[in-house]
Formats: C-alpha cells, structure tokens, sequence
C-alpha cells in the first residue's frame, strides 16, 4: 500500500464529514464570490445582521426535521409526513393564539397553545410508529398516510383560508433575538444537545445502531425494538412541530395547504448528505446539521444567482447528486482506477 494513501489528507478526506464540509464551504464561497458582502456581519437594532445569520435563522426549521429524521432512518426508517406534521402544528397554534391587529389579546394563553401544538405533533408521531412498529406497515405507506390526511386536517383547522397572527410575543419564537442571535439558533442547539446527549452518554445511539443494523437479532438481544421505533417517530413528529411553530412565527401567519411544503425532501436529502445510511445503523447528527445548512446555503446561492424558479429544484438535485457521488467510496474506488490507467499504460515499453 502506497505512502500517499496514509498522508493526512487522504485520511482527512475518508472521513464522512469531509465532502458535506467542503461542499457547505464552496457554497459559501460562490456566494462570497456573487455578493462581496455575503460574510459582512454587523450590529444593527441590537442584534447581528448579516446573510450568515439570515442562512442560521431560516436553517432553523430545517435542522430541527433533519434531526427528528436522522432517528427514524437510523432505526431503518423514513418519514415523509412531516411536511403535513408542520402544517397541523402551525395550524394548531395560530387558530389557538388567533389574536386582534392590536397585538396584545390572544385567544388562549401562549403556552398551552404552544404546549397543544406539540401535543398535536407528538401523537401525530405516535401514530406513524404505531403503524410502523406494531401493525407492521411499510414506513413509507405508513406516513404516506399521514401525508395526504395531514394537509386535510390542517385545512379544515385553518376553514381553508390562511390564519393571520397578530399577537406580538408569539413572534419571538421565529423571528425574535436573545443576545444579538436569533432565538430560534437557541431552540435548535438545546434539541441538539439534548438528543446528542442522549445518543453519546446513555446506550440509546447504540440500541438506535442496533435496531437500524438488524432489527431481529437486536429483539434476540433484549432491545425492545418496537419501543424504540415508536419513540423515534414520536421524537420526529415533536421537532416537525417545533418546525411548525417557527415557521408560522416567523411569517405570522398559518397556511395549511403550503406550510412546510416539500420540507420533507429536504430533510431527507440534508440527512443523506450528512452522512446518515438510509439502510439504517449508521447515522450522524452533526451531519445532518450539516447537509441542512448545505441545502439552506444552496437555497440562497440560486435566489441570489438569479437562476429562474423553474429550474432551481434542478440545480440542488444536481448539486446533491454531485456531493452523494464524492461520499460514495465505491466511485472514488473507481476513480482512482480509471485515472491510473492512463499512466500505467503510458509505462509499457
């Protein structure tokens, strides 16, 4: 075995975080390159402004699903109802806060209209697990139920109109700033922590390995499997509504047939991208952090390209396509063999 394939960037770059981190650090400099104050970050109205923090701030809700998401793959899953979850949630809240253009009336206090919503997203989490860990549905028609069902039931909580929030200290959540930063970055990095924590310092992250690796024996070896597909659906349906609530804060308002549209592709792409095997067993947070900020970065790069709104669904899968090719070791395999056959050819007599 040669020298070069122990060098220090040959390891660096065989690690599974390596190609999502150049890829979000390219993506960063062609925004560099466009917008020569992309990286200007400065103090206006008592907080940081900039187009970083503006990536970070509409990142949030992203992350937070990717995280719930990164779960449910691991335990060999998937969850392709928590664009709808968001929906339900945002929906939940803003019917519950209602509030007048005075913005100091609410329909129901704060809290327990927040505390509703996530309810409302934790047993529509449930029952995806249920269908999945004890009638033993598909995943994919298990929350492919939810997905079509949910936008129903967002909409008839709306009456098929869009719900205006007008109530001030909901507003916080989304778009409000604790110690120059936006308050949503704290809500994801406490979520973050604690599931981080959870996975690393308890048997959790190995019982989810497990599970995801190979359900059966992982029963044989005394892992209550089926408890722990529950509670991961339960955990993403919880961050979906999370998700929901920011959203609906941020743009004061609640749409039951658009809100979280397609969200659930790109957390699946963001946790793909960070490294998560969709076959289960291996999963990654700080990957998928990552790939969510990738999609967040790509995002802002095509609006900022001018490149037109027909094609740019185009543009991040080719870009996706591209950093899934460069992760696989398979085709660096073999782009490591058809480049040295040209110079092994050119050494023959």
């Amino acid at each position: 075995m040669s020298e070069a394939s122990h060098s220090p960037l040959t390891v660096l770059l065989r690690h599974r975080l390596a190609w999502p981190l150049i890829t979000l650090f390219l993506l960063l400099a062609v925004n560099t390159v466009f917008n020569s104050s992309f990286l200007h970050i400065e103090w206006r109205d008592g907080h940081l402004y900039g187009s970083l923090i503006d990536i970070l701030n509409r990142a949030a809700p992203l992350v937070l699903v990717s995280l719930g998401m990164t779960m449910v793959i691991a335990t060999r899953g998937i969850d392709i109802s928590v664009g709808a979850v968001v929906a339900i949630a945002a929906a939940v809240a803003a019917w519950m806060i209602g509030g007048s253009v005075a913005g100091s009336v609410s329909r129901f206090p704060m809290p327990l209209a927040i505390l509703a919503a996530l309810g409302i997203a934790l047993l529509c989490g449930l029952w995806n697990g249920l269908l999945v860990a004890r009638v033993g549905m598909q995943p994919i028609i298990a929350t492919l139920i939810l997905m079509v069902a949910g936008r129903g039931i967002a909409q008839l909580i709306t009456g098929g109109q869009i719900i205006t929030i007008y109530y001030t200290p909901f507003f916080f959540l989304g778009s409000g700033y604790l110690l120059g930063l936006p308050f949503s970055l704290f809500i994801v990095a406490g979520v973050f922590a604690l599931l981080y924590l959870a996975v690393t310092r308890t048997a959790l992250g190995l019982f989810i390995q497990a599970v995801g690796i190979n359900p059966t024996a992982a029963r044989v070896a005394g892992v209550q499997a089926r408890r722990l597909v529950v509670a991961a659906y339960a955990f993403c349906g919880v961050c979906a509504g999370i998700a929901g609530l920011l959203i609906s804060s941020n743009v004061k308002s609640a749409d039951g047939n658009n809100a979280g549209q397609l969200l659930e592709l790109d957390a699946i792409l963001a946790v793909t991208l960070g490294g998560t095997a969709l076959t289960g067993g291996r999963f990654s947070l700080v990957g998928s952090v990552i790939g969510a900020l990738i999609i967040q970065a790509l995002t802002y790069a095509i609006y900022s390209l001018g490149v037109p709104p027909e094609i740019n669904l185009v543009v991040k899968a080719v870009v996706v396509f591209a950093v899934m090719l460069l992760q696989s070791p398979e085709f660096r395999a073999e782009i490591g063999i058809w480049m040295r056959r040209p110079a092994a050819r050119g050494m023959r007599p």
